[in-house]
């Protein structure tokens, strides 16, 4: 049998949630009979004392023992009491970020630790307050690995479909709604369109994607009359994307074309900007919704939702989005690896 695929789970801000629902998920993940395993990268206090709050601090050590989960010790700025930030854990939360970087890439020959990462959720405003200029997760990872652009994805189930998938990228992410219409052009549409389609084909085995692009402007333009992004931009970018082999199709109207009969036979739809995306899929899917960046040297997947630093130790937060965000990165790692193994005995197939 080959070794096992290893995947890092990095627990994001400690005051926050991410200790506790990386936690939680992982003691619903039954024994995988060596077919994956689990490396936790924090510190192993925190997740003790947090496993204790929660009332599984007995299964935690149990999880542990039996090898499925190996938590790999980086140590705190200072301590930390749940729900209260302190500026000087934010290197921290990059030092669970940079080890997992590290794990997921090559280095003189030898292959990566980790055949992927998961990540919980980060606070911003922490790691600026540290000193450390910080835009967010995906800025981040990109910056780190060399790449000039990737692409945000989010998925999650579909609500008319069982078994079903909604995949939803984005050509542009955290721009103020002026910004959006010149941050577009033809090459960017063509770029993000050629990451999207090469990732669903790698990590999802999707021998021939099919992606539906909106439009930008109201009725996706009005044929001219209601803006001309989508005569301008959209439909040369669409052109183009044919003519390299890639099946994109659209503009679409966005405000029609999130419904079941549309999406049945999409592996994914590109909107132009955050909130005309994210809206409809968040409505959908909420919860159980998966953060994937696009067009990264490795794998990585997210949650869908912040650090909840109200609900930290509380033993309330919801744990569905880690558990999707998990075994996606499990299902990417397979099709990358070219095994094709189960999130879980029992469990929902992988997507």
């Amino acid at each position: 049998m080959p070794d096992p695929l290893a995947l890092a789970i990095s627990t994001g801000e400690p005051a926050g949630i991410g200790p506790d629902i990386t936690i939680e998920a992982l003691l619903q993940f039954a024994g995988n009979n060596g077919h994956y395993r689990f490396h936790v990268l924090g510190d192993t206090h925190l997740l003790a004392s947090r496993a204790e709050a929660l009332g599984v601090a007995h299964a935690w050590k149990r999880k542990i023992a039996e090898g499925d989960v190996v938590v790999e010790h980086v140590g705190l700025g200072v301590a930390c009491d749940p729900g209260r930030l302190d500026a000087r854990n934010g290197r921290y939360v990059l030092a669970l970020l940079d080890a997992a970087i590290a794990g997921c890439r090559a280095h003189g020959g030898v292959a990566p630790r980790y055949a992927a990462m998961v990540t919980a959720p980060v606070q911003k405003s922490t790691i600026n307050d540290a000193g450390v200029p910080f835009t967010g997760h995906t800025e981040y990872l990109a910056e780190s690995a060399g790449v000039p652009r990737v692409v945000m994805m989010l998925a999650g189930p579909q609500p008319a479909h069982d078994n079903a998938m909604l995949r939803v990228a984005l050509a542009t992410t955290h721009l103020p709604l002026r910004g959006v219409p010149d941050a577009l052009s033809v090459p960017l549409l063509v770029e993000t369109l050629s990451i999207i389609d090469a990732d669903l084909r790698r990590y999802f085995g999707i021998a021939r994607p099919r992606i539906l692009v909106t439009g930008l402007n109201p009725h996706a333009g009005e044929s001219g009359h209601m803006g001309r992004e989508e005569i301008d931009i959209i439909e040369p970018a669409l052109a183009l994307a044919c003519d390299a082999g890639i099946d994109a199709r659209g503009p679409y109207p966005a405000d029609t074309l999130f419904q079941p009969r549309h999406l049945r036979d999409a592996d994914c739809v590109l909107a132009m900007y955050h909130d005309q995306g994210l809206a409809p899929l968040k409505y959908g899917t909420f919860g159980h919704g998966v953060n994937i960046t696009l067009g990264l040297p490795f794998i990585r997947t997210s949650v869908d939702h912040g650090t909840a630093l109200g609900l930290a130790a509380s033993g309330q937060a919801e744990h569905g989005s880690m558990i999707e965000a998990i075994r996606s990165a499990i299902t990417m790692a397979g099709h990358a690896n070219g095994r094709h193994t189960g999130a879980a005995p029992g469990a929902r197939p992988p997507h």
